[in-house]
């Protein structure tokens, strides 16, 4: 039992160190993040998610939960239900405010719903940061974000490199049409396919939810069966790895974005590879900027990891912790204490 308990508190403390040992860019320097110390009072912070069913979320979570115990502080967490329940979160907003929340953190469904509200809490001086998706909002404190045009642009350029200049027809299933992040791939992708021999096929938007991304799939294989490759979101890409090896086709998946589900089909051969915008990295930095804002410090416009490109190569030398949470990991959400 000793041995067991020195075990989980090796985890915990390396964990911990993990989530900040990799360099990243900061109001564009690259620089490495120095965290701050533990939170002068356990001040309150309510976090909004878009949704519990993609695992991306789950790394998310659990680095927040992993933060907060290291910081002192009190989480909130609310997730929306999908992409398609907006109202759901100006709800969750409006509840977090009732409740006295002390900071917030945001992972928008859309960009500018809560710009009103979030400007209300700004002047009360209660610390916004824009946590992955990407709000529209003038006034926010800070962002710990990725921009998805630079997760698009690794992945065509990965295939370009594949490719070497072959023309090569390629099938694209974004999700949900009105998210933020979405609207920021696909500028990031019709930017990097300019000049290349890549057709895209679109095929179309849909919830994050295994159900509606399958059908989706097998309506973009149905009208092109002979894609090269195929570009997703995780649901649809982990699907489109069954339709592939059912049917023995040539076509290689590649995902938008990396999960632990994800990673796991690419050292499975079954997925080609995914970018990965350290999102355990990208949530334990969120946290962090609202303590400090708590703590009247000056902060830092935004954060940003640097966007990797994962394959069965790359895979061996990267730091998972910075992506998925331990196995056997559920997320849970939790209501913000009083």
């Amino acid at each position: 039992m000793r041995c067991l308990l020195l075990l989980v508190l090796l985890w915990s403390c390396q964990s911990l160190a993990a989530g900040f040992s990799q360099p990243v860019v900061i109001d564009g320097q690259l620089r490495s993040y120095q965290p701050t110390g533990a939170a002068s009072e356990p001040w309150r912070i309510c976090v909004l998610i878009p949704n519990a069913k993609d695992r991306y979320w789950w790394g998310v979570t659990w680095g927040l939960q992993q933060e907060a115990q290291r910081l002192g502080v009190r989480l909130g967490i609310y997730e929306a239900g999908g992409y398609d329940h907006p109202d759901v979160q100006v709800r969750q907003f409006d509840h977090c405010v009732a409740k006295g929340a002390d900071g917030f953190l945001i992972a928008a469904i859309n960009p500018s719903d809560l710009c009103s509200r979030i400007a209300v809490q700004q002047s009360a001086g209660r610390p916004v940061i824009d946590l992955i998706n990407g709000l529209g909002c003038e006034t926010l404190s800070s962002r710990s974000r990725v921009d998805f045009a630079d997760m698009a642009s690794a992945t065509v350029t990965y295939l370009s490199k594949l490719s070497a200049g072959r023309p090569i027809r390629v099938g694209w299933l974004p999700g949900p049409v009105d998210a933020g992040w979405i609207k920021d791939a696909e500028r990031g992708l019709h930017a990097a396919l300019h000049g290349t021999a890549i057709t895209l096929v679109h095929g179309g938007y849909g919830p994050l939810d295994r159900s509606r991304q399958a059908q989706l799939t097998r309506k973009l294989f149905k009208a092109e069966p002979k894609l090269d490759y195929v570009i997703g979101n995780a649901e649809a890409a982990l699907f489109a790895t069954e339709l592939v090896g059912s049917a023995h086709s040539r076509t290689r998946v590649l995902s938008l974005y990396a999960t632990d589900r994800v990673l796991q089909q690419i050292r499975e051969g079954d997925l080609l590879a995914a970018p990965t915008d350290s999102p355990v990295t990208q949530a334990r930095i969120a946290l962090d900027l609202a303590v400090r804002g708590l703590k009247g410090e000056a902060l830092p416009a935004i954060i940003s990891p640097q966007v990797e490109m994962l394959d069965i190569r790359t895979l061996q030398r990267f730091d998972l912790q910075r992506l998925a949470p331990p196995g056997g990991y559920r997320m849970t959400t939790q209501e913000l204490p009083n």
